[in-house]
């Protein structure tokens, strides 16, 4: 099996916390191939940033796909940033599965929990995590979004700045907010929720292992791709201002979408 996991920001350090987590996750006869954004922020904390990462993701997704650049093909896509910047749409762009960071950590919480909470890095990040949440369909389970307030120093040293901080957040969620399970929210956490786990009293969920993780299980299952409804290929138009890889991709998708239906 090949995986392409693409880090939605442009942190090179935050990658790196990627490729680590997801080489420790993944089964041995996983193959991984970690890209990072071409352009966009150091860290995605707003909806607008969501917007520019997802044009981002989607060339990425697009010059891996065999049928737009010639190369080996993957077999399924980690969107590695919570809050799944592009998703569920980039769905559309490939006929693999396409698995976001956040719905899996959603899914892996509320397998091992009635309701669980979020811990972010950011307090201006909360009210878009809130949405995802109730876009996943999952606002019912919901506990509680706790975060850190203060500036952060770097993006690439969040874990080791607010490690004691963020315990006692997700403490605090158990205690307080009724969480049988905690996320870890974001790929600067990548890797925490392992070195964490004994020092907080319900399940720990790190969205880079849930994502690696079911991303194996639905490539396993071997469902098909999305021949028709929502998800299906978009409809032939015309195209203008895009990128060789992601031109071509949309194209293939369209005829892989019509010959299959």
């Amino acid at each position: 099996m090949r995986l392409l996991v693409v880090n939605p920001n442009i942190s090179e350090d935050v990658t790196e916390l990627i490729r680590a987590e997801a080489e420790r996750s993944a089964d041995p006869s996983t193959e991984l191939v970690v890209r990072t954004a071409p352009r966009g922020v150091e860290y995605i904390e707003t909806r607008f940033e969501a917007v520019l990462a997802a044009g981002a993701v989607a060339e990425v997704i697009a010059e891996h796909c065999a049928a737009a650049g010639g190369g080996q093909a993957v077999d399924g896509v980690v969107v590695a940033a919570f809050g799944d910047p592009g998703m569920p749409a980039l769905k559309e762009l490939v006929d693999v599965p396409v698995i976001g960071i956040t719905e899996a950590a959603l899914c892996a919480a509320a397998l091992q929990g009635h309701r669980f909470s979020i811990i972010a890095i950011s307090d201006r990040i909360t009210a878009w995590y809130r949405e995802c949440v109730e876009h996943f369909g999952f606002g019912s389970r919901l506990a509680s979004i706790r975060s850190i307030k203060e500036a952060l120093r770097g993006i690439g040293t969040v874990q080791d700045d607010f490690r004691p901080t963020l315990v006692e957040l997700a403490r605090l969620a158990v205690a307080e907010d009724g969480a049988d399970a905690v996320i870890l929210a974001g790929a600067p956490l990548a890797g925490l929720a392992r070195h964490v786990e004994s020092e907080i009293p319900v399940p720990v969920v790190d969205g880079i292992g849930a994502g690696i993780r079911l991303a194996e299980a639905v490539v396993g299952l071997r469902s098909g791709p999305h021949r028709a409804g929502s998800f299906a290929a978009p409809p032939p138009k015309r195209r203008a201002g895009l990128g060789p890889a992601l031109d071509a991709a949309l194209g293939a998708a369209r005829l892989e979408s019509g010959a299959l239906a």
